[in-house]
This record gives C-alpha cells, structure tokens and sequence, in this order.
C-alpha cells in the first residue's frame, strides 16, 4: 500500500519546480521552454520524494525541503538532458516524449543542461537553514553531481559501451554507484541534513541509500529487457543493441532477480533504527524495485 503522504509530496514537488523555472515569456524563450519541457514533462521524482521522506524523519522544515527537492531534480532533469545527446546514448524518447534535442535541437539542449544545473545551485543556496547547515548541503550536491559522483559514472559507462561483457561486476557496480547511486544517497542526505540527523542517523541512511540506488540501476537493466517502450516512456532494447553492461548481461535474469531480493533486505534493516518513522522510505525503496516504467 503506498503511503498517502507520496502524493501531497509530489505536489508540492511538482509546485516548487513549476516556480523555480524561468518563466516561458521572458526572453530568451526557446532555452526556457526547453528547460520546462525537460523538467515538467512527467516523471516518478524519485529523488524529491527520497528528500522529503528522509527529512520528515526528523521533521524537517518543508520550505528547506522544498528547495533540496527542487535541485536534486534540476541536477537529475540536466543529467537526462545531455544523456540523450547524440554524442552520449542519442535517444529519441524520454517519459514519453521527444528528447530535448529532438523536440528543440542540439544546441539548445546543451545550453538548457547547463542552465538547469546552475539553476540547482542558486536554489539550493536559498534554501532556509543556517550558513553551516545550508555549506553542507551545497557540497553534497556538488560532490554527487561531479567527476566522484554522476559525471564520473557517466564517463565509466560511455568508456564501457561497445564492450560491455568485459567489465567485471565490481566494476558495474562501482559504475552504478556513481552514475545512479550518488545523487540518489545526496536526496536522502539533503532531506535529512534539513533535519539535522545525526552522524549515526546518517550513517543508516547512506546505506539504505546505496541499496536503493543499485536496485533502481538492477530494475532499470531488467525493464531494458523485458518492458516496452511504450510504458517505459523510452527507448526499450538499447543496452543489448549498444553492448552496455547490465546486471543481466553479466549474471543473468535470475541472478538479477535474486541481487534486487537481497538489495530490498538491505534496505529494510538499514532502515530498522527509526521504526515505522521510516514507512515513506520503505514504499519508496519497493516502488523502485516494482515499478514497470
């Protein structure tokens, strides 16, 4: 059973982005409309949910929530942008709808990627907690944003795609760790940073978080195989296609399977210390695991 709070906290997600784009009339116009279409075309906001969660363990003011959730999903919206990018996996479809480049054109792609990564911090620098609390926040998302983080992880995958059977799975791992797992533990940390959680909460809490964001890559390999693009909202079939390495391809479909029962254990323990404070972030971590999309 989801818990009703998911809902409200998508709302106000989807609200607070709304709020922090450009508006589309004010010029330049066409880099604004790219960045709305990349933003507010769909999407599970995944990443603003884990923020409000973690930070409703420890009640956490929702105004300094809101902003933590609005950037991690500007930086996550910037990521998918320039992924699509020819010179990167060059998709056409993305939540159902024409990538940036392709509803735009390259260029503007480019430029609104960048604009929406800038946009993440000069919100994040605005956020309504103290100097120190607000410091740390801003280096989390830069950390998990940068070379030790999301674009560290991208450049491993580019560097594995063609060859993908010769990474060993420690390696798809570390990858994943990067790429995916990075900017998913910075939305649980922001949450629970605007709460000001303990060293020892915390520590719980990245490995809930690291669980959580190598189950996300382990589904995301088996919908490659198994789902549609039509309910996926994108292209279905392009890591056989691009020779990338998957859990899949490396261990098998049932081993997957197996790796994402373990993962959800690991989550429920990390979990455990805070009782059922923490039902959001156990819905969360099962919808990763279960979802078709």
């Amino acid at each position: 059973m989801l818990d009703p709070r998911l809902g409200a906290w998508r709302e106000r997600a989807d609200a607070a982005l709304a709020r922090a784009l450009p508006d589309p009339q004010s010029p330049p116009q066409r880099l604004h409309a790219a960045m709305r279409h990349a933003v507010l075309l769909g999407g599970k906001r995944m990443r603003p949910l884990l923020v409000y969660a973690a930070g409703d363990l420890f009640r956490a003011d929702e105004a300094a929530l809101d902003a933590a959730a609005t950037a991690v999903e500007l930086i996550h919206a910037y990521s998918l942008v320039h992924d699509d990018l020819p010179a990167m996996d060059d998709d056409a479809l993305r939540r159902g709808q024409p990538t940036v480049h392709v509803a735009f054109d390259e260029a503007t792609a480019i430029l609104a990627g960048d604009a929406l990564q800038s946009l993440a911090f000069e919100v994040l620098a605005a956020t309504p907690v103290n100097d120190s609390v607000r410091v740390t926040l801003l280096r989390t998302l830069a950390t998990a944003s940068g070379a030790a983080g999301m674009c560290g992880g991208q450049a491993l995958d580019l560097a594995a795609t063609g060859n993908g059977g010769t990474l060993s799975v420690a390696a798809l791992e570390h990858l994943h760790a990067l790429k995916t797992g990075a900017l998913i533990r910075a939305a649980v940390r922001l949450g629970a940073l605007c709460g000001d959680a303990s060293n020892d909460d915390l520590q719980h809490l990245d490995r809930y978080a690291d669980a959580l964001g190598l189950a996300f890559q382990v589904r995301d390999d088996l919908l490659d195989i198994e789902g549609d693009s039509a309910t996926l909202g994108k292209t279905a079939g392009k890591d056989a296609a691009q020779d990338k390495a998957t859990f899949p391809a490396l261990i098998g479909l049932e081993a997957s399977r197996a790796r994402l029962h373990a993962l959800r254990q690991t989550m429920t323990d990390a979990l455990a210390p805070f009782g059922e404070h923490a039902d959001a972030l156990v819905v969360l971590g099962r919808m990763a695991i279960e979802r078709d999309r």
